[in-house]
This record gives structure tokens, C-alpha cells and sequence, in this order.
């Protein structure tokens, strides 16, 4: 049997109708930058975080990018992130001129260890960007309540957890801002590139949305140094499209993260650790993702045997060759290099069947056997 790590077939079949009259709408149109499927989509994602603005960008690194540029983040200052995430992250953060500033992972969520962020502030901190790592929320409130007493800003980096949330709330409504990915393989994934962030605050909003155009308002006035982080019409017609499938495609992933924990719990509980929901989230299981021994071997024990898998991530930020003069060294965060050296994520996407998660399952314990 062949499982794909994500299959978006299925989904476009049933949306073909759909999409392509959305498409052709945009073309008969004529109306490609900032139209009417941009705005819908912008106000639909605000109404769906619970809060008041949402600014559409060409990507979710973007996202981030603009909303630190927004918040003021500047050469010289300092942003508190993890090093267990996708590079678009501290990427961000460098891009703006400031230093990311790591600090290790609570080992249950793989989210950041809100315990250990107090001792990493410094007067240059400007930021911190708590990352929901594979569809559940980081401890915000604890969070929150660091930034509120040293007055510094949360920007939530949400690219994997649209419609999580942590104690009822929903990512965005805690933060300065929140920042989503919808690169195709996302939960909400566009045929291409694109991004939003969600906020409160009316005054981040204002200027974002004037980032996003070359720092221009009015038209051809740059008052600010901005760039061209626009959401592509097109791609937002494709998102409307998606949109309100997203909660039904949320719960799908919920049963077969549910379906792979019994399985696992049931034939490999001794060898494989499952993830942990923790009791205040709602986790929108982007990725579901395993920790086990002899992780790389089994990786090409299951290709072998047809099973798609992928490693999120094998080298910690702190340690990749372009931070090298930031001076980490292995060990610095013994937390995370472990999760890199342990974390492997299984096929998950909504149309996924059970009898492809119990072959995937039946590989494992093969494998383990």
C-alpha cells in the first residue's frame, strides 16, 4: 500500500466545480490585486479569530515579518523565540536587523517553555513569538503575562493552528498579533503562496496594511519603508473556496489523530510516545507527530514499505550554519535537540482512510517487532 503524506486530491475533486467558477469570476473580473475575494477572506479569518482586523500578505513568513516591522522591531533589538520551528521564524526575526534569542521547548507540546523566557529578557528584548507548533497552542496566558509585566509584544506565530485554541480562545485574541500560513500543504492551504495576521489592535492593523504596499498611503506617498506582500486575488478566491470546509476538515483531523493514538496506544505503547493533547486546547493536529528511538531507520523502514513520513525539524535554529555567529552550540538546548533527534510526523490530512493509518501503524510495529 502507498500512503502520501498529504493527499490533496480528493479535496479538489470535490471542490472543482466550485473552484474553477471562482477562478473564472476572478478573470472575467479583471480585478487581480486587493479585490473583493481579498476583503471577504479578510473579514471572514477576523470574524473566525474572534477579533476585529485582518491583513492579507503574500505569505505567513511575511506575516511575521510585517508584523514585527509593525510593532517596531528594529536593528539592535532582540526577539524571544524557540529553535524548534520552521526557519521562517527566526528568519523573520533577523530579517528586521534584530537577534532571535532562543529558549527550549516544554518536551510534552514541543511549543515554547514559557518558564524559561523571564531569564532571556534584556533590555533590548522587543518581542517574543511563541510558535503553536503542529496544531496546538503555546501556554499563552503564561506568556502574556511575561510580555504585559516587561511590556513587550506577542506576535503568534499560528502558520500550523488556525482554529486552535488554548482555554477557549482562539490564536490571535491573546497575542498583538497572529500570524497564518496558507502554503498548500496548511490546514487551509491555497494553490500557491499566501498569508494573513489577525489582531486587536486597530493602530498594528493601519500599519501593516500600508506595509504590505510599499509603505505607501496614499497612493505613490511612502512615509514608511515597506514592501510588495500582497494576497494574490486568486489565491484568496481559492481560500474562499476552503474556508468554510475548515471546521469540518479540523474535526476529520481530530478523529484520525484519535484513530492513530488507540492504534499505536494498543500495538507500540513501550516504543513509540503519541501526542499529548493537554486538557485546556483544542489541537488542529496539522501534523501528527511521534517520538520513538532509532527514528531515522525507521523513516526508511516505512518509505521502504510505501508509508510517506517527514522530520519537523532535524537541526534545531540555534545550530543552523547561517546563525552560526549568534554562538549556540549543540547541547545549548538539550530539550529540542532531542525532539530533533526523536520527532517524526505520520500521514495526516482529512481524506485519509483508516485502513491506510492501520497499515502505517502495522509498518511501525513491524519495524519495532
Amino acid at each position: 500500500m502507498k500512503v502520501p503524506m498529504l493527499d490533496l486530491s480528493e479535496q479538489y475533486s470535490n471542490l472543482r466545480d466550485e473552484m474553477l467558477k471562482a477562478l473564472d469570476d476572478v478573470m472575467t473580473s479583471t480585478r487581480f490585486i486587493l479585490g473583493s475575494n481579498v476583503k471577504k477572506l479578510e473579514t471572514d479569518v477576523a470574524e473566525f479569530s474572534n477579533v476585529p482586523y485582518a491583513v492579507g500578505v503574500a505569505n505567513g513568513s511575511d506575516a511575521i515579518h510585517i508584523s514585527l516591522q509593525a510593532c517596531g522591531v528594529t536593528a539592535g533589538d532582540e526577539v524571544i523565540t524557540t529553535p524548534f520551528t520552521f526557519f521562517a521564524t527566526a528568519g523573520a526575526i533577523a530579517r528586521c536587523g534584530a537577534t532571535p534569542v532562543f529558549v527550549d521547548i516544554d518536551p510534552v507540546t514541543f511549543n515554547i517553555n514559557p518558564e524559561l523566557i523571564e531569564e532571556k529578557i534584556t533590555p533590548k528584548t522587543k518581542a517574543i513569538i511563541p510558535v503553536h507548533l503542529y496544531g496546538q497552542m503555546a501556554e499563552m496566558d503564561r506568556i502574556m503575562e511575561i510580555a504585559d509585566k516587561h511590556g513587550i509584544y506577542v506576535v503568534e506565530d499560528a502558520a500550523q493552528a488556525i482554529g486552535a485554541t488554548y482555554k477557549g480562545k482562539k490564536t490571535g485574541e491573546y497575542g498583538h498579533t497572529a500570524t497564518y500560513s496558507f502554503f498548500p500543504t496548511k490546514n487551509l492551504g491555497a494553490y500557491g503562496d499566501a498569508g494573513m495576521i489577525v489582531t486587536k489592535d486597530e493602530d498594528l492593523a493601519e500599519k501593516m496594511s500600508v506595509i504590505r504596499v510599499h509603505g505607501s498611503k496614499p497612493k505613490y506617498y511612502h512615509h514608511v519603508l515597506g514592501y510588495n506582500s500582497r494576497l494574490d486575488e486568486m489565491q484568496a478566491a481559492v481560500l474562499n473556496v476552503k474556508f468554510p470546509h475548515l471546521k469540518e476538515w479540523s474535526e476529520k483531523r481530530r478523529a484520525r489523530a484519535d484513530i492513530y493514538t488507540a492504534l499505536l496506544k494498543n500495538k507500540l505503547m513501550d516504543k513509540v510516545v503519541t501526542p499529548v493533547e493537554v486538557s485546556d486546547r483544542y489541537h488542529v493536529f496539522h501534523q501528527y507527530t511521534i517520538r520513538v528511538e532509532r527514528r531515522d531507520e525507521l523513516q526508511q523502514f516505512l518509505k521502504e514499505q510505501g508509508v510517506a513520513t517527514m522530520i519537523y525539524y532535524p537541526l534545531p535554529l540555534n545550530v543552523q550554519p547561517v546563525f552560526a555567529e549568534l554562538g549556540y552550540k549543540d547541547g545549548d538546548f538539550p530539550e529540542s535537540d532531542k525532539a530533533a533527534r526523536e520527532a517524526i510526523s505520520l500521514p495526516m490530512f482529512p481524506e485519509l482512510t483508516e485502513e491506510q493509518q492501520s497499515y502505517v501503524v502495522e509498518c511501525i510495529e513491524k519495524f519495532y517487532n
